[in-house]
């Protein structure tokens, strides 16, 4: 098995002439990848969709079993405006919905971000030759062939065989008793002492107001260069050998000139990020170049239910659903509650969907680190996550709300 989807290249990319792509070659990939596309289609109830790109207008609808193409707009059709540049980025998984929505560009004069969400998982179903996700077409099986116990945690000298198996079935892992309590109490010491080498507004970190008025800082990239104790970390066997599960050469290189950044989840935030709804970590693109990579969890305290832990959805890194905002009661899925011990480590796909709950009782602190696919061409695939890392960071430093409330409210609309 494989978790390296990579179908596309950055050299790949051309501009797209929008009458074309309407006209001829849209219509032409939706007809031949119909199959794939009618069960998951007519359970997202689609509204007409109108796209206007620099005064041209064309429009989508959802017609009995298939989707039409057609010039002009139509009656009660959800409007969305777009350049060409923002056209061709779209069509070659270059951004999603959610880039245009964190970034503060999405331009819909009627309809809203979840119109949009519905008509892309067409787009990228015909696209990329991808069936849209429909109830009961993840399963989980053991190595056996019988039925995969999801909420298991694995340990260090369990069998690595095993582990990747979970892993490739889940799109998720928990590894307890990983690191002694002792040295992430040297970590958290080392976080205490670093905080204050931070400071609002440096681009190297995140901050958030608690419901008292008071700005806490949440995140402190480049942590390994503030901590002796966690740069040892990433040097050591007991984390690094998470490079072997997949099969697929993933190497440890950390986020984008950023290795390992540790976070703090205070209880009552009200602003900013902190704490982040149901999302892929592919949400603002580049699925298709880039996926899958792994993303690891430090606990440097225990979390639970009370303190901020992770929640997964087993099986999504192997369908083809919204890469965020995920609605109520859209899928069969098993939602995974993720409790960690100090010391313990959780790993997951960056197609998988998961969240981090709010702290309501104990503060939790944890750092995260990835491991990525060997790259195919490492200059450009750093100019494209540069553009997207600026997206998402401008948008985190300007919203007056978390990300959860704003889509609460885009949901109910």
């Amino acid at each position: 098995m494989s978790v390296d989807l990579r179908t596309r290249s950055d050299e790949d990319l051309s501009a797209v002439d929008p009458h074309a792509f309407f006209s001829t070659e849209f219509p032409t990939v939706l007809d031949a990848r119909q199959e794939l596309l009618e069960a998951g289609a007519a359970r997202l109830r689609l509204r007409p969709f109108s796209i206007e790109i620099e005064g041209e207008i064309w429009s989508l609808e959802w017609e009995s079993d298939r989707v039409r193409v057609y010039p002009g707009t139509l009656p009660d059709a959800a409007h969305l405006k777009l350049t060409v540049d923002e056209l061709t980025r779209l069509v070659y998984d270059q951004c999603t919905p959610m880039t245009f929505f964190t970034g503060g560009t999405l331009d819909m004069p009627r309809g809203g971000l979840s119109d949009f969400l519905d008509w892309w998982l067409v787009l990228r179903a015909a696209l990329d030759g991808r069936r849209l996700h429909t109830p009961g077409a993840v399963t989980f099986r053991n190595r056996q062939g019988g039925r995969l116990e999801l909420r298991r945690a694995f340990h260090p000298d369990d069998s690595v065989e095993e582990m990747s198996h979970f892993l490739h079935e889940a799109g998720f892992l928990h590894l307890a008793g990983v690191f002694a309590d002792e040295e992430m109490a040297q970590i958290s010491a080392d976080m205490d002492r670093a905080s204050s080498s931070y400071h609002d507004g440096d681009g190297r970190s995140w901050w958030a107001t608690t419901a008292d008025g008071t700005r806490r800082l949440v995140r402190m990239q480049g942590f390994d260069q503030c901590s002796a104790a966690t740069a040892g970390l990433l040097r050591d066997e007991r984390l690094l050998r998470i490079e072997t599960l997949t099969g697929d050469g993933h190497v440890h290189t950390g986020l984008e000139q950023n290795r390992i950044e540790a976070l703090m989840k205070p209880i009552g935030v009200v602003e900013g990020i902190s704490d982040v709804p149901w999302h892929k970590d592919c949400s603002l693109g580049r699925h298709s170049y880039e996926c899958c990579s792994l993303t690891c969890g430090i606990s440097v305290t225990g979390a639970d239910a009370s303190s901020g832990q992770l929640r997964v959805l087993a099986g999504s890194h192997r369908a083809l659903m919204r890469p965020a905002l995920v609605r109520p009661g859209s899928h069969d899925l098993p939602e995974i509650e993720l409790p960690t011990r100090t010391g313990d480590l959780t790993v997951h796909l960056s197609c998988t969907l998961h969240m981090s709950q709010p702290p309501q009782q104990r503060e939790r602190r944890v750092m995260y680190t990835s491991f990525r696919l060997p790259s195919k061409n490492p200059q450009a695939a750093a100019r494209a996550r540069a553009r997207l890392r600026a997206v998402r960071e401008g948008a985190y430093t300007t919203v007056s709300q978390e990300p959860s409330h704003i889509a609460r409210r885009e949901l109910s609309a």
